[in-house]
């Protein structure tokens, strides 16, 4: 009998002693034959028999003798008698299987009362119904395809420390059904952004991840070294300025699924290397990727959840009704009704506030940077249902087109759900002087001790000078739309290796 299942055994052995015990059988299956083979060929899977054959009644099921194999991960096992049960796991589910001498040998069964759970099995036989109406196959042949050396988690207690999960993903993933359904989630949610895309009639393409200038956005980058060109590069902060070379090129749609990476601290909400959506289309504004971002949220709800409104720690998020837009002040009045739009223009009064709120000052100089300092530390955290802020100040926006109406904002938005910031998007600057200029107003800030200001990219305005037609962009974090739609409080729960100090 395994160590798992001897109760006077299991308690009185600590991890290295059944990894010793394990060890030592694997050893004497060495000795008989191939410990690993790899000739087994399964045809089921567990969730399309439950689909196929669960409700079909014991009586009917029973006769038809359907034959099949299957193979998975063992989660459970118990003897009864002559008999003996396990469960076994693959990708989409478990199933029972059923072992007794009349449908397999002794030394079969023997074989099969000394493995553990955590081994890997392949099985073949017919299915049937116990008579609590379980489906279950009754086993003609099963084989060890592979040994494990080191036990699961308790099935009572799961796998429930948090660093644990985190740094042996491949633990969770075996013990926490709800973690595995996350990160299939996870893909779903990416598959129907890109269904959503190429329905719209976007090109998918893929631009560079080491860049010789970053830029894209405002951000530390990594730092990295190409020794063939003796040349610093670093890891994209984003894939913004190139995707904007291929709009100037004729693609006019286009979009990239891609992993970014930002030098910057790590929280519930950041890790430095994440997944984002940009997505850019000629002649358009920043009032079509807002409705493009709203679509594409909704859509991607609907895909893995069956609706738009779904609940985020308890408390429901409605994503089905039209998403409300706010300016900054308008943000900040709502949810702070007792300033006086005086004291929201007093560049002086502004920063004791920011202060008061527990926010850094902004190394942008200029009333707009303020005003968007104070929107972070009083009126952001507040934005529960999907709360498009938009217009935001020149100063902050240095790739954004400005408004030809309101002076000194941009035809920006930001977008907030539950409180944190979900998509960035805006009408693109196209004009290649101002764009310039803008580039040398954020070097002077870098020069000033501005680590996230953006270099001068001299190619990106040889390119804008041949012509960028109006656009519009948008960047989505799928990292946080997964936390969004699988109710996720961290952001390690939705990346499968989220960086970690070593060990």
């Amino acid at each position: 009998m395994s160590e798992q299942n001897n109760p006077q055994i299991e308690p009185q052995l600590d991890e290295n002693q059944i990894i010793a015990l394990r060890r030592e059988k694997l050893h004497n299956i060495r000795k008989e034959r191939n410990a690993y083979p790899n000739d087994f060929k399964r045809d089921s899977f567990a969730a399309d028999l439950h689909t196929q054959y669960g409700e079909i009644s014991k009586e009917e099921l029973d006769p038809q003798g359907i034959p099949v194999k299957v193979a998975g991960r063992m989660m459970l096992k118990r003897q009864m008698g002559k008999a003996s049960f396990a469960t076994i796991q693959d990708v989409t589910g478990q199933i029972q299987l059923y072992l007794n001498n009349k449908g397999v040998s002794q030394e079969v069964l023997d074989d099969f009362n000394h493995w553990d759970l955590g081994d890997i099995v392949g099985a073949e036989g017919t299915l049937f119904k116990t008579n609590h109406g379980e489906l279950t196959v009754r086993v003609s042949d099963i084989r060890l395809l592979s040994k494990s050396l080191r036990p699961l988690p308790d099935k009572h207690k799961g796998l429930s420390d948090q660093e644990t999960k985190y740094r042996q993903r491949y633990v969770d993933l075996i013990a926490n059904e709800e973690s595995r359904n996350t990160f299939i989630k996870r893909s779903q949610i990416i598959q129907s952004v890109r269904n959503f895309m190429v329905n719209e009639h976007y090109l998918e393409v893929e631009t560079p991840m080491m860049h010789p200038i970053p830029g894209g956005a405002t951000a530390k980058p990594f730092v990295t070294h190409h020794n063939a060109l003796d040349i610093p590069l670093y890891l994209r902060i984003a894939p913004e300025l190139y995707l904007k070379r291929l709009v100037v090129g004729g693609l006019e749609r286009v979009f990239e699924i891609n992993r970014s990476f930002r030098n910057e601290g790590m929280s519930v909400r950041h890790n430095p290397e994440f997944t984002m959506i940009e997505f850019y289309e000629a002649f358009s504004d920043y009032e079509r990727m807002m409705q493009m971002a709203e679509d594409i949220i909704r859509n991607a709800s609907h895909a893995v959840n069956g609706t738009a409104k779904i609940s985020y720690n308890g408390k429901e998020v409605d994503l089905e009704s039209p998403f409300e837009r706010l300016t900054i002040l308008g943000a900040i009045k709502k949810y702070n009704p007792h300033y006086t739009d005086e004291q929201l223009n007093d560049e002086e009064w502004l920063k004791k506030e920011i202060v008061k709120h527990g926010e850094s000052l902004p190394p942008s100089p200029g009333i707009g940077s303020l005003q968007l300092a104070l929107f972070e530390g009083c009126a952001e955290g507040k934005l529960w249902n999907p709360t498009f802020i938009i217009d935001y100040p020149v100063e902050v926006s240095p790739l954004a087109r400005a408004s030809d109406s309101k002076p000194g904002l941009t035809e920006r938005f930001e977008l907030f759900v539950v409180g944190r910031e979900l998509a960035n998007g805006y009408s693109e600057l196209n004009d290649p002087e101002d764009q310039a200029e803008r580039f040398k107003a954020q070097v002077a800030q870098k020069d000033a001790g501005d680590d996230e200001a953006m270099h001068y990219d001299a190619d990106y305005i040889r390119a804008m000078e041949f012509g960028l037609p109006p656009t519009g962009g948008c960047g989505i974090g799928i990292d946080r739309l997964v936390m969004l739609l699988t109710d996720s409080q961290t952001i390690r729960d939705v990346i499968l290796f989220p960086q970690m100090r070593p060990e």
